[in-house]
């Protein structure tokens, strides 16, 4: 089991700066893929970011590609979400995910992919 808890979420202005975090607790941090996700109101809840469990490899939506970047701290169990050049439509609770991977450099995209959620954190961008 793993439990994952996000912060950082908030208000910013367009163009603004937010950093995301997600600490996670419970079974080995090292040994999971992790992704963030975001859903709007009225929207499907869509893949923005994913990284691998050595941190060496990476994967973005187009839309987000060149102003976010996912990190992560496996010494720290945490893994973080920089969002530069926010866009209103960047609007969403957005939510990290863990999934279970037996290779260093595996990342998954699919929702059905992720075994394990958080409960989410606001990201609100005004123009």
């Amino acid at each position: 089991q793993v439990q994952l808890v996000e912060s950082g979420g908030g208000w910013a202005q367009a163009g603004g700066s937010l950093r995301l975090s997600c600490a996670a607790s419970g079974r080995t941090f090292s040994n999971y893929a992790m992704g963030w996700f975001r859903q709007a109101p009225g929207k499907e809840r869509e893949f923005v970011a994913t990284i691998s469990w050595s941190g060496g490899s990476t994967y973005y939506r187009v839309s987000v590609k060149g102003r976010f970047t996912i990190s992560r701290d496996n010494a720290k169990n945490t893994v973080y979400l920089q969002m530069n050049s926010l866009k209103p439509e960047d609007t969403a609770v957005y939510y990290c995910a863990a999934g279970r991977t037996y290779f260093s450099n595996t990342y998954y995209s699919g929702i059905s992919e992720y075994d394990y959620w958080g409960q989410g954190t606001q990201v609100t961008v005004s123009s």
